[in-house]
């Protein structure tokens, strides 16, 4: 403890010699955020470790450094600007992974179902999370991971929501662990109850947090169940532009009723969430070359950890731990909510 105290004091003297030099600069937060999510990216190929995407090694490496070591005064600027304008980057290019094409493979029957099933968890989530008392940002965060997308629906609303960014962390973290829990068992239920390939890939694409889990786990039941789990959790991404759509219409309403400033209100239609449409739109003419859609889908997940990596270093893990056990609980409930329900329709229709 005593060496991390010496490298606190070290990096808090150095910042303030550089921020009392002249106007702060996004350039050294950029770079600290940007090299924790190459880091994550490279230790991703560790045995063990894979199973975490690099946007949750983002930010526990993030949070790690700055709660041992300290985050210098220096890098708030670039970690300000990573989490607001290269989060926004990122979610803009995450619509290139998405195509109207996809949604129409999934079929009416299968988007209903998909649709259905985020809805009812959003709302329920909301009531539980009234019933434990957590506070509404915080419910609303976990709320959109676990309906939507995980990390990159818990980042995204949260540029309408506003929360704290411990709020983020907690939410992230519900939705990793959850959906980690998910990527385990669903292909151990879905043996046990001998579901065809299209019923356990739905399942899981209608159900699990991240994507990376849902791959794990569809696939674990052979290519068709892979493949259409796969196409089924993207149709699912798709939906995050008109919920947080509509979270920022509310959004703004309450902030009116409530008396608010009309500066301060929040957009009712978010900037970045047009663009997110408008490369759907581009992904589904076809013009995209199919070379540059790794690249793209690179870019886009390297965009978002550095975004996590700076939400990282500037959360206070004693913060975190005040937040208490309660919206551990409505983590898990969220997690065994969208399960079942999505589970319990599936089995009904066919």
């Amino acid at each position: 403890m005593a060496h991390f105290e010496t490298l606190r004091g070290m990096t808090q003297v150095a910042s303030r010699q550089w921020v009392n030099s002249g106007p702060g600069s996004v350039l050294p937060g950029l770079l600290l955020a940007a090299l924790i999510a190459a880091l994550a990216f490279g230790l991703r190929h560790i045995p063990g470790i894979g199973v975490l995407s690099p946007l949750i090694l983002a930010i526990l490496i993030g949070m790690a450094f700055h709660n041992l070591i300290g985050t210098p005064a220096i890098a708030r600027p670039g970690t300000s600007f990573s989490v607001k304008r290269v989060l926004r980057a990122g979610i803009i290019l995450l619509g290139l992974q998405l195509t109207a094409q996809q949604v129409i493979a999934v079929g009416g029957v299968g988007v209903a179902l998909i649709v259905a099933t985020l809805l009812a968890t959003f709302a329920f989530t909301t009531w539980l999370g009234r019933m434990l008392r957590v506070e509404a940002r915080l419910t609303q965060l976990i709320a959109a991971g676990s309906s939507i997308c995980g990390a990159s629906a818990v980042i995204a609303t949260n540029t309408v929501t506003r929360a704290r960014d411990e709020d983020v962390a907690y939410a992230v973290a519900c939705v990793t662990i959850f959906g980690s829990l998910s990527m385990v068992l669903m292909p151990l239920v879905g043996g046990l109850l001998d579901m065809g390939p299209h019923a356990f890939g739905l399942w899981t694409g209608a159900s699990i947090h991240e994507i990376a889990q849902v791959v794990a786990a569809a696939y674990a039941r052979g290519q068709e169940a892979g493949e259409f789990g796969t196409i089924a959790k993207l149709t699912r991404v798709m939906m995050l532009a008109p919920m947080v759509l509509g979270l920022g219409v509310l959004a703004s309403r309450r902030l009116r009723r409530d008396g608010g400033e009309a500066d301060r209100a929040v957009p009712p239609v978010p900037w970045f969430v047009l663009g997110f449409v408008a490369m759907v739109g581009l992904a589904s003419t076809g013009w995209v070359p199919e070379a540059t859609v790794h690249v793209t889908t690179d870019i886009t997940q390297f965009l978002l950890a550095t975004a996590l990596a700076a939400m990282g270093l500037e959360t206070d893990m004693r913060k975190l731990a005040a937040e208490g056990l309660r919206p551990a609980l409505l983590g898990a409930g969220a997690w065994v909510f969208i399960s079942l329900f999505s589970l319990a329709l599936i089995l009904f229709l066919a």
